[in-house]
């Protein structure tokens, strides 16, 4: 809504926050600033709201979202503790579920997924405790299979180059990515091989 003083446009708030206003009503030159904080507030918060809706997000990546919008850091501080009591967002649950959908979809080495969750602001601490239980062996076994099909009828030496280089390149070990594409030569790559 446009506010108006003394005839001339002053400036905008959101309807939340100008729902009590009146015409005619005086306000005071702190009563504009508090209109004007609220106001940010209200804006900022559905603005972190909106960006939470398409998913899970760190309170850093909320955090960075609103100073790209010019939130002051006071205001952006306020969002996250509302946001923090409403559980919207919450770092450790934010690195169970990456880890989780990484592990799901495209596995990942302790080292990748240290960065990545690093990257999003989580804590080192935090992202200790969320990798201590990850079975880094069965993720690059499951990413080797997968990748198994592309290197159908390489020789050995070819397959293992291209494996260990797709591990690597996953955040795997040279010390667990060895193992695992013996493994999964052993199953997969000779019959593959032959069937041509």
């Amino acid at each position: 809504m446009n506010v108006y003083l003394d005839g001339e446009f002053a400036f905008g708030l959101s309807r939340i926050t100008a729902a009590w206003l009146q015409i005619g009503q005086i306000l005071t030159a702190e009563k504009i600033r508090e209109l004007q904080t609220a106001d940010d507030f209200e804006v900022g918060y559905q603005q972190a709201v909106k960006f939470l809706s398409y998913r899970v997000r760190s309170e850093r990546e909320v955090q960075d979202n609103l100073s790209k919008k010019n939130f002051s850091g006071e205001v952006i501080q306020a969002i996250l503790e509302k946001l923090r009591r409403q559980r919207l967002v919450d770092d450790r649950q934010f690195a169970q579920t990456w880890v989780e959908n990484r592990n799901e979809f495209r596995p990942r080495g302790r080292r990748a997924l240290q960065m990545e969750l690093s990257q999003k602001g989580i804590a080192d601490g935090m992202i200790a405790e969320v990798l201590a239980e990850l079975d880094e062996d069965e993720l690059a076994y499951q990413a080797a299979v997968k990748q198994a099909r592309r290197y159908t009828g390489l020789p050995w030496e070819g397959f293992r180059q291209k494996m260990v280089a797709f591990l690597a390149r996953r955040g795997f070990h040279y010390g667990v990515a060895i193992p695992v594409v013996e493994r999964v030569w052993s199953e997969y790559g000779s019959p593959l091989q032959t069937e041509e």
